[in-house]
């Protein structure tokens, strides 16, 4: 590399140099903090996306399986004997029944409809759904009665109370039902009374009521039906292994989910709007690197007497552009490496200390959450150092060969 080491250390002399004028370390000077921000905002905005999405997957966690076994043609099944081999899998730490499906429900007055879940004792162990309890208790089942846990969206729609003596009906059509002189007759209807409401994302609050699954399946006119299974995975268990495993033990006529198969849409926006940001953080950058343009251009102008010396002492035409096309990599180096400091010791002081803070009441966290991923902080170095090393080759190849006349 010794080719090298002449261009470099001339390059680092002319970074930090003062120049003949000073308009040119005023345009490099600009154009390292040019660089500096756009990076430090890369780092800041794709941390704050991870922090949201790590949020938004702790609070599906809270509601959502590890992995969910859907029927693939119809709503639901009977469980048979290969169900008691997965659920006696090393792998599987819980198994949960369920049982859902739509139904109306009325409260005093008003009425809506909503997704009614039954669900087992073994589903409160494996979301932790109790611990996102925004009134009242988590209680569904007891010896001598049976209780519903509404999302608080569904609660608040129906004007539910939890120190009212007042139950909640439940409306759902009979299947095979005829319509005969009296329309109720062609319906179930079941009460239960609320103990309580939860509140985990909006997308659950203002849709699903959970209910015991004996309760869910006398609604329903079901015997020994669900609708589907969930299991949760032990920590030190591959997720992806395991519904490869189960997917293969019930073949086609079910369908295995992780979570974020059964978010795919949102998990993907998230995805695609974390790409659009950096894309256009990313051209923000290219405009920015134009500084190095007019930094690399003034610097060739001002060292056209110290390049003649250096053509003297046998510098090549490859050792000048090498020299000049150093220079402008340092430029884009040194923002780089400045914007990563500056942008992880900001995302650091939120973390910490939590400056910016979310609207009361909106989530079960008072600022905004932010995590900073390795990989984000790679590929935004390697960017930023491929656009700097892009935007030094026009004026090094174009400029030197206009104006310092090589043969």
């Amino acid at each position: 590399m010794p080719s090298l080491n002449l261009p470099f250390h001339i390059a680092r002399r002319y970074l930090f140099s003062k120049k003949k004028q000073n308009v040119i370390n005023i345009i490099s000077l600009i154009s390292v903090v040019g660089v500096t921000v756009g990076t430090m905002a890369l780092v800041i905005v794709l941390s704050a996306f991870n922090g949201l999405n790590q949020f938004i997957e702790q609070q599906f966690s809270s509601f959502d399986p590890d992995l969910k076994i859907l029927p693939a043609k119809g709503k639901t099944f009977v469980p048979d004997s290969i169900f008691g081999e997965i659920k006696n899998m090393e792998q599987v730490a819980f198994y949960s029944e369920v049982l859902e499906e739509n139904a109306l429900l009325k409260y005093g007055n008003r009425q809506r409809p909503a997704i009614v879940k039954g669900v087992d004792e073994n589903f409160t162990l494996m979301t932790g759904i109790d611990t996102m309890m925004a009134d009242g208790n988590f209680v569904l089942d007891t010896p001598k009665y049976q209780f519903a846990v509404l999302g608080y969206g569904v609660a608040l729609d129906l004007g539910v109370g939890l120190t009212f003596v007042d139950p909640i009906k439940f409306y759902v059509p009979k299947r095979n039902a005829k319509v005969g002189h009296n329309p109720l007759n062609a319906f179930n209807t079941e009460i239960i009374w609320p103990s309580g409401f939860f509140q985990v994302q909006p997308d659950f609050d203002t849709q699903y009521t959970l209910v015991p699954l004996s309760f869910a399946r006398k609604l329903f006119s079901y015997q020994s039906e669900v609708s589907a299974i969930e299991l949760g995975i032990n920590d030190s268990a591959d997720i992806g292994e395991v519904k490869s495993e189960i997917q293969e033990m019930l073949g086609d006529d079910f369908q295995v989910k992780n979570r974020y198969e059964l978010h795919d849409v949102i998990y993907k926006m998230m995805k695609t709007e974390k790409a659009a940001v950096f894309f256009i953080l990313a051209f923000i950058l290219v405009i920015a690197s134009f500084n190095i343009i007019g930094s690399l251009t003034m610097l060739i102008l001002d060292k056209k007497e110290d390049v003649s010396t250096l053509r003297s002492l046998g510098a090549n035409e490859q050792t000048i552009r090498q020299l000049f096309l150093i220079e402008g990599c340092m430029i884009s180096v040194s923002g780089a490496l400045l914007g990563v400091i500056l942008g992880v010791i900001v995302c650091w002081l939120q973390i910490k200390f939590g400056f910016v803070k979310l609207a009361a009441g909106s989530f079960f966290m008072n600022s905004y959450p932010v995590n900073v991923h390795l990989s984000d902080i790679f590929i935004i170095f390697i960017t930023v150092v491929l656009i700097g090393y892009f935007a030094s080759r026009f004026p090094v190849r174009y400029i030197t060969k206009r104006y310092l006349q090589f043969n």
